[in-house]
């Protein structure tokens, strides 16, 4: 541009008979063409000037870009690597739980096997008593127990521990029951009421109720053949009363003889024991 205006220049001088109407009027165009430029040229600068600090800006955008981006990349391979010892986790305390439902199963089976064989040797004893009142033998279970409960007046005379007849022939019932279940235990508990014993053969009602329980356990061995190891014989004495001892009747009903029929816990835990080995 500049040389063009220069070849105008040098038109007009070198021409002579340009007037001088004339070359104000080029001389203005001149002017006027030399502001454009400047302002064409300022306004290149600004643009330039900008073109830098616009390149300078998204260098650094790209660059916050690319580390964000990185960052992104490092967190989904964090999450990944959560996410996969969450999923582990989960499955082994998923497994946790089947293995301790399985065991809850397997004792659960057990207990119900314990029932069935209790619920079973009720049945047996019930059988083989046969129809007693039920005031002189009562046959139950008390929390998983099976037991006997025989009364006063059946097994002994008034402040007596030597057995009746009677007394032996129910024995001799449950002993036949008793033999047939090797897998339990039994213990004889000799109960009396509140009135203190006044026989010189005995020194309280302690002593009295543990001779009646060892009575019971003497003809069960010796003249039933019970396996002694599997019998214990317990007194109780007056401590344990199933009514009040104000009257008669409550007293008659304290004194008593229990076979409570146990089973042995060995067994119980063989069976969950191998139930376990199944899992």
């Amino acid at each position: 541009m500049r040389i063009f205006v220069s070849l105008i220049m040098l038109s007009i001088v070198l021409t002579s008979c340009v007037s001088k109407k004339k070359f104000a009027e080029v001389e203005n165009k001149y002017k006027d063409t030399k502001a454009m430029l400047d302002n064409t040229a300022m306004k290149l600068n600004v643009c330039q000037d900008e073109k830098k600090s616009m390149k300078a800006s998204y260098e650094d955008q790209i660059k916050t870009l690319k580390q964000t981006n990185a960052a992104l990349i490092n967190t989904q391979g964090d999450l990944t690597t959560l996410t996969q010892k969450g999923a582990e986790n989960l499955e082994k305390t998923l497994e946790s739980m089947k293995e301790k439902d399985l065991q809850i199963k397997t004792m659960r089976d057990a207990i119900n096997r314990k029932d069935s064989v209790t619920l079973a040797l009720v049945t047996s004893l019930k059988s083989a008593v046969g129809n007693m009142d039920d005031e002189d033998i009562q046959i139950n279970v008390e929390k998983g127990v099976v037991f006997v409960s025989i009364s006063d007046k059946l097994l002994f005379g008034s402040g007596q521990y030597q057995l009746t007849e009677r007394a032996k022939e129910v024995l001799g019932k449950v002993a036949k029951v008793i033999k047939a279940k090797p897998d339990f235990e039994f213990m004889v508990e000799g109960h009396t009421d509140n009135v203190p014993i006044s026989r010189e053969c005995f020194e309280d009602n302690w002593d009295l109720s543990t001779k009646r329980a060892t009575s019971v356990v003497r003809v069960l061995q010796n003249e039933y053949e019970v396996d002694p190891s599997r019998m214990v014989a317990a007194g109780r004495g007056e401590y344990i009363p199933l009514e009040s001892n104000d009257d008669k009747l409550g007293r008659a009903r304290n004194r008593r003889t229990k076979i409570i029929v146990l089973p042995k816990l060995d067994q119980f835990y063989n069976m969950i024991e191998q139930g376990m080995k199944k899992l």
